[in-house]
């Protein structure tokens, strides 16, 4: 447990471009003054919370380097406004005693949605079909109808005839699992990846790859779940599966995933996320000028923007500080 720092707090906000700071309710004795940052570069992070007692971060590493006792002498807690803590070198806070904190489920519904967006967005080649119409297509052709065709030639399916493989039961997945059987899918819960067997109520990983028309990836990047689905999970799923990733960048092996398209081993693919990010046709296949013919549609890490999701970081967050300084704990600890 982190020791409580002096009455009057330091309050440093790198990145208030994407969930504004919310007044907080300090208990007595406690004062404290805010310094806000729209945005933060990695290269300013160090003089910014140079004399910070509380950090509030989103996305902008917080590395090692900076969370030395002699470059953040006074800090004490590490506040994430979001549900993942890559971003931080947790290894380095647990050393130093620095309390971290995240804000879980607060976009769970908006994630979940935006999946079930790019699901029908790539289930009917809304993007591609876009292009074509833009780019004259439709009146040399008569019809663009095939547009929306999978590699097995035929049209669309519908959500009743869909088998969703969710990838990820935390928030996210259990809000899918019940949309998409409102939606009159079936539905089938991953086990781990490399188990042979899965637990009451799951699919093991690979029966899933093979049996799923879509796949939704929804669960943390960690050494583990790198690369997850790569060349072998593309070799063996059905061809006219789409998957649509809504976790982190990395999950996914991008340029086998272009490959896979290319090759007609699979219908389409959605994504919010990006090995590298911001993504650009420089720094990433997906994006790149020659996959502008694929069944390709690409959001900018938005799944989780929502009136309502800032409302939950907002609470999230005073809990987790206000916590923290009643109990010594914040609500949402990160070990």
């Amino acid at each position: 447990m982190a020791q409580v720092p002096s009455t009057h707090l330091v309050v440093v906000a790198l990145e208030t471009y994407f969930v504004p700071v919310p007044p907080l309710d300090l208990p007595a004795p406690y004062t404290y003054e805010l310094r806000e940052y729209s945005r933060t570069r990695a290269d300013q992070v160090a003089e910014r919370i140079k004399d910070a007692d509380i950090v509030i971060v989103t996305v902008v590493p917080v590395p090692a380097a900076v969370l030395r006792p002699e470059a953040t002498p006074r800090l004490k807690m590490v506040a994430v406004v979001a549900s993942g803590t890559d971003a931080v070198d947790l290894a380095a806070c647990k050393a130093r005693g620095i309390v971290v904190a995240n804000t879980p489920h607060c976009n769970a519904v908006s994630v979940a949605e935006h999946a079930i967006s790019l699901y029908f967005a790539t289930r009917r080649s809304l993007a591609l079909s876009h292009t074509l119409v833009r780019s004259g297509e439709w009146p040399k052709h008569g019809t663009l109808q095939k547009a929306l065709n999978g590699p097995d030639s035929k049209p669309p399916r519908t959500c009743r005839d869909e088998t969703l493989g969710i990838v990820g039961y935390g928030a996210v997945g259990k809000v899918l699992e019940s949309t998409a059987k409102g939606l009159g899918m079936k539905v089938l819960i991953s086990g781990r990846k490399g188990a042979s067997t899965a637990p009451e109520g799951r699919t093991t990983f690979d029966t899933l790859i093979r049996e799923s028309s879509v796949i939704v990836l929804c669960l943390p990047r960690s050494p583990e779940t790198l690369n997850l689905i790569s060349g072998t999970e593309l070799d063996t799923m059905k061809p006219y599966a789409v998957i649509v990733n809504v976790s982190r960048g990395g999950i996914v092996d991008e340029t086998a995933l272009v490959a896979a398209l290319r090759n007609k081993k699979m219908a389409g693919y959605g994504t919010d996320v990006y090995h590298q990010e911001p993504a650009s046709p420089e720094n990433n296949p997906l994006v790149a000028p020659d996959t502008a013919d694929l069944n390709l549609v690409t959001t900018p890490h938005v799944a989780w923007c929502a009136e309502d999701t800032n409302a939950n970081y907002n609470r999230a967050l005073k809990e987790n500080i206000e916590g923290w300084l009643r109990t010594g704990e914040p609500k949402y600890p990160v070990e």
